[in-house]
């Protein structure tokens, strides 16, 4: 399976994360926390299931297509 990470990072350190495969934001730090709480619950969570959907489920498709055509 394919796995779609989306970091944010602030001053070299991670606050919050979207993983594909946990499904939701997770917070690292406090502010990561509070926002990830928030995320989860607004428009975000459904903005990174979007680009899940269409661009890397898409690519990978495409990607796995011409590894086959390749062999």
């Amino acid at each position: 399976g394919i796995e779609y990470i989306d970091s944010y990072v602030f001053n070299k350190v991670e606050d919050i994360r979207f993983n594909s495969t946990v499904g939701k934001f997770v917070g690292y730090t406090e502010l990561g926390l509070k926002n990830a709480e928030t995320w989860n619950k607004g428009s975000e969570l459904a903005q990174e299931l979007g680009q899940l959907e269409s661009y890397c489920k898409h690519n990978a498709d495409l990607d796995y297509s011409v590894a086959l055509d390749k062999t």
